[in-house]
């Protein structure tokens, strides 16, 4: 089999999976919609969590005053302010510090890391100037986002299931991690309390909300991926609670760790995953993720290099590393539109130390960037319809005319522009023309940051 032959196999088997047929599609959207049914119904009864969040009061644009919000997950934290200015004045000010983690604190003791956070923040309070305005008698109050593992018991309370990203402080695992925040604010002279525990989509979910009242889910597309929206409170079999006054509840899917046999997984996806920290865990994030995408670029071209001689005759050794090729890489030689790709010779030759490549090759590496990218732009749009599905909001009943808007936020959506194209045309595809017209994307920025704080002003201590 001459070269071109086998790399034209290797890429048509790729791009089988890749096309993911429109039945495929529906397909996947069933299933995730059947998932979440299992996974409202009992705790442990899909690979969807299904997260109660404790979030049933979203902001409606009515808030104001000063409020914080401290968003912790990774090596940085960042601390804000927002000063809200009520119905029609939206986010008056908004002031923001970011504090990188110091190494040995990420491996020390719970004191030490939230001791170390506390007093960043108080720094960050005695900078608050007169534009700030707390009413009088009133604490500060802070939207706390916790983007790791938690149980949460109630809005201001959660417990740490366990660490990721680098972090691995054994004594916080098991501890409330509202509470360790608080006696660490108490300790370096804080006054302030926690209103709200968010995870950063639930936060994406509020922020859209805030500035527009037909947002009812939420989808962060980065370096990994879940969704939240808006559920009726009486269709969640394992909420035991009181029923909330709004009759909503927001539910934090994780559906990174969907799976269904219909997702078109190739050996690719397989090998990626057997060889991954957390093998058989969040399968959807694996195919639809910007910490994989490129990943999986690289191994398809290490085979085509191995089988086909893509490169030459030897194996360029830099192409045998996980993870060098990085999502952002991807895109830009994806986006590539000069004459002779010259930004795919460019990348190949300072990330993989491939020189004088011809375009021939640069253009087989641009074709398998948009085959990996539309298979996960499509695959986060069919999950996208199975929420719609879940809601009722995929159909347009009698005379109704109701839009639907979804908040979306991440680096890949925000700045990975064929895979966002591909995913919001192909959302409009799977529905039927007249309902598409009522669906729309809206990028909605920040919601880790001012999405908490305007969770805490809607949950506020204050507000009856």
């Amino acid at each position: 089999m001459g070269k071109v032959a086998v790399t034209a196999a290797v890429i048509g088997g790729a791009a089988v999976c890749a096309a993911v047929a429109l039945v495929v599609r529906h397909q996947v959207a069933d299933a995730m919609t059947v998932e979440m049914h299992a996974g409202l119904a009992s705790e442990g009864g899909s690979k969807l969590k299904m997260l109660i969040s404790y979030v049933d009061n979203l902001p409606t644009g009515a808030e104001e005053g000063v409020y914080y919000a401290l968003d912790l997950g990774g090596t940085n934290f960042r601390v804000l302010r927002v000063q809200l200015g009520g119905t029609n004045g939206g986010v008056v000010d908004q002031e923001f510090a970011e504090v990188s983690i110091p190494p040995n604190l990420m491996v020390g003791t719970s004191q030490e890391l939230f001791d170390y956070i506390a007093a960043e923040l108080a720094k960050f309070v005695a900078q608050e100037g007169d534009k700030f305005q707390l009413p009088l008698g009133r604490k500060r109050e802070l939207g706390f986002t916790f983007s790791f593992p938690v149980m949460q018991n109630s809005i201001v309370s959660g417990t740490l299931m366990r660490w990721t990203k680098g972090f691995s402080i054994d004594d916080a695992v098991g501890k409330d991690v509202v509470a360790e925040l608080s006696s660490a604010m108490e300790r370096q002279g804080v006054e302030m309390h926690v209103s709200a525990l968010v995870n950063d989509t639930v936060g994406t979910l509020a922020g859209g909300r805030y500035t527009n009242k037909d947002v009812v889910v939420a989808v962060i597309m980065g370096t990994g991926t879940n969704a939240a929206y808006v559920e009726r409170s009486q269709a969640i079999p394992k909420w035991h609670g009181p029923q909330p006054e709004s009759g909503e509840m927001v539910i934090n899917m994780e559906w990174g760790n969907f799976r269904s046999s219909h997702l078109p997984l190739t050996e690719y996806d397989h090998a990626l995953d057997a060889e991954s920290l957390n093998p058989g865990e969040q399968i959807f994030e694996k195919l639809t993720s910007g910490m994989y995408l490129g990943e999986i670029v690289r191994r398809v071209l290490c085979r085509m290099a191995e089988e086909s001689a893509l490169f030459g005759d030897t194996v360029p050794p830099k192409l045998r590393i996980p993870f060098i090729l990085r999502t952002p890489d991807m895109s830009a030689m994806h986006h590539d539109t000069s004459y002779d790709l010259k930004v795919v010779g460019n990348k190949l030759k300072d990330i993989l130390e491939i020189s004088n490549t011809s375009l021939k090759v640069r253009k087989v590496v641009v074709e398998l960037c948009n085959i990996v990218a539309t298979r996960g732009a499509r695959l986060a749009a069919a999950g996208i319809l199975g929420i719609l599905k879940k809601l009722g909001r995929d159909t347009l009943r009698d005379g109704e005319t109701q839009r639907t808007v979804i908040a979306m936020d991440g680096g890949l959506y925000e700045h990975y522009t064929a895979y966002r194209e591909c995913l919001e045309s192909t959302l409009k595809e799977l529905l039927d023309d007249e309902v598409a017209e009522h669906i729309f994307c809206e990028h909605s920025n920040d919601g880790s940051g001012i999405g908490a704080a305007l969770l805490a002003a809607s949950h506020s201590w204050y507000v009856s």
